[in-house]
């Protein structure tokens, strides 16, 4: 790592800030904002590191201003919509909303709970539906709408910074998203899968936990996140069957999770290509290659950036050979391969899943 205190002191009245995107979570808007301001005032140069997409876009962008529900509404609108939830009738639920106020809500993603009661919850708190408010992203983006066309898929070398320059962003941002190769990206998820299973406080253990709390598969925010969805669901099961797996049932569990992790990644790969004021760098290089351009870039930045091609990642699948080797992809696992590979695991739900 550099020394960030090598950077110089912040003397502008707009602040450059270094972004190195990974597929990780980030703060809450308000904390992350504050927190960039703290070290602002410190002289000191914020990098932000995260991955959640919605929340670096409100960072970036600012917030949508829409009204905050009070505990009050919350609770009524849960009231309203949780027997639907629970019969698994979206369609019903869907129509609430739309009488309610808000048309729109008949366009969101088949059980989007979240949203659908982000919507009503609006509605109920403002009198208006959630399309009614401004969001500062999208403003930005209908502004800088030729801008943004110029970047090309083709000029990955051409600047995305260039939109960051906008007067109306709180600060000047340097923003990088760090990938893999595609191929490479999935055999990583597919091993890191399965080291979630090993040793005593794996995702197991964890979901396990969970079960024992009284929470259900899909019920909440932590029960929903990929990884402990699957593991709770095969641990129920597990239970259902007076504490017993098959090595087929523990190998289908196994393929869900890691299936699924590697599609969340792909649809992160999608939010961010879509990203303009991103420069894709290739995290396969070296670190300490990466951060020494990226040190360069700060020290030189003139507002355009040209990221040299050695470092470069394709925001898109870059060759017809590699599109081949993504279809047929097939997992590989490193630790769990042949049945007795996952005895261990099913001894230790016999003895505590009955």
């Amino acid at each position: 790592m550099w020394d960030l205190q090598s950077l110089p002191q912040m003397k502008e009245r707009r602040y450059r800030i270094i972004w190195l995107t990974y597929c990780t979570h980030l703060k809450f808007f308000e904390d992350a904002r504050h927190a960039t301001r703290c070290i602002l005032d410190n002289g000191r140069v914020p990098i932000v590191v995260g991955g959640t997409g919605l929340y670096l876009r409100w960072f970036i962008y600012g917030k949508p201003d829409v009204p905050k529900a009070s505990p009050e509404i919350i609770s009524e609108v849960n009231q309203e919509l949780a027997e639907l939830q629970r019969r698994d009738d979206w369609d019903t639920a869907v129509q609430l909303v739309v009488k309610a106020g808000d048309p729109k809500a008949q366009f969101l993603a088949v059980n989007d709970w979240y949203r659908l009661r982000r919507s009503l919850e609006i509605i109920k708190s403002s009198g208006s539906p959630p399309s009614a408010f401004r969001v500062p992203y999208d403003s930005f983006r209908e502004q800088s709408e030729c801008s943004v066309a110029e970047v090309s898929e083709s000029s990955d070398m051409s600047t995305g910074m260039e939109e960051t320059s906008s007067s109306e962003l709180d600060y000047e941002f340097m923003c990088f998203f760090l990938s893999s190769h595609r191929l490479d990206l999935y055999k990583s998820i597919d091993y890191r899968c399965e080291d979630m299973l090993l040793g005593r406080d794996g995702i197991l253990s964890e979901a396990q936990w969970l079960l024992d709390t009284g929470l259900h598969p899909n019920s909440n925010s932590a029960t929903k996140a990929i990884g402990y969805r699957q593991a709770m669901e095969y641990l129920q099961s597990c239970r259902e069957h007076g504490g017993q797996s098959s090595v087929a049932e523990f190998y289908k569990f196994l393929f869900e999770f890691q299936k699924a992790s590697r599609n969340f990644a792909k649809r992160q790969l999608t939010w961010f290509r879509n990203e303009g004021i991103y420069q894709w760098l290739d995290a396969s290089k070296p670190l300490e290659t990466i951060l020494s351009f990226i040190n360069g870039a700060y020290h030189d930045w003139n507002g355009s950036l040209l990221v040299p091609e050695h470092l470069r990642m394709s925001r898109d699948i870059s060759n017809r050979r590699e599109a081949t080797q993504l279809k047929s992809y097939r997992t590989k696992n490193r630790h769990f391969v042949k049945g007795e590979d996952c005895s261990h695991i099913l001894n230790w739900i016999s003895k505590t899943q009955r």
